[in-house]
């Protein structure tokens, strides 16, 4: 007589990777809407607040930083202020915002798209251009 060995046999764990696997999928498809609309939502906060640093920037010193100054002239004094005594002692802002995927935003002054300046993330891919979570998102989407 043979006793039957305890454990699992290849086809039954080939069976519980895939209904794994489709669970997996389900999930990810499910939630990938969520993280999108969250980097969208996030993008925009650093927006709206590297805009209100800016026009306090424009209100002290009569002009927007130059694109060659960049988004660092609201964290540092530079040599171009022309009323150094109105600068903040801890700068515009605290931290330069960074964008979901890692990367610090773009400025343009005067702006390409905007009226005023271009703040702009190159999207998922750092690339210009591009369509869905690789798509250049900036203040003129948000522009009235």
């Amino acid at each position: 007589m043979k006793k039957n060995k305890p454990g699992f046999t290849l086809i039954e764990l080939m069976a519980v990777i895939v209904i794994l696997g489709i669970l997996a999928t389900i999930v990810a498809v499910n939630v990938s809407p969520f993280l999108q609309r969250a980097n969208l939502e996030k993008i925009r906060a650093d927006l709206s607040q590297i805009e209100k640093a800016l026009e306090l920037y424009k209100f002290n010193e009569l002009s927007y930083p130059t694109t060659d100054q960049g988004l660092q002239a609201l964290l540092k004094p530079h040599n171009e202020l022309k009323r150094p005594y109105l600068y903040p002692e801890s700068g515009y802002i605290n931290s330069a915002p960074i964008d979901p995927w890692g990367r610090e935003y773009l400025y343009i002054q005067p702006g390409l798209k905007s009226k005023k300046y271009d703040i702009y993330s190159l999207g998922a891919d750092g690339l210009e251009g591009g369509f869905g979570d690789d798509a250049d998102i900036g203040n003129w989407i948000t522009e009235k």
